[in-house]
């Protein structure tokens, strides 16, 4: 099962990270008001791992703090 991470503070988005206008218009966009971190992923990680997630199927997890909720 896929998951489509939302705005991750990684090298790729560090750039944007450091530009305090763009990332003000793309935290602005997340409801959790934060990109994600490593941390955010343990939780979905830990479920897909366990038997909590065996009947689970053809869907996608979305990883994003609210982003595509909007």
């Amino acid at each position: 099962m896929p998951l489509p991470p939302g705005y991750i503070a990684t090298d790729n988005t560090e750039a944007s990270r450091n530009d305090p206008s763009r990332a003000e218009s793309i935290l602005a966009r997340i409801p959790r008001a934060a990109g994600a971190g490593p941390e955010d992923f343990a939780g979905p990680a830990v479920f897909l791992a366990s038997a909590a997630s065996d009947y689970v199927s053809g869907t996608i997890l979305t990883v994003d703090g609210g982003w595509m909720g909007r």
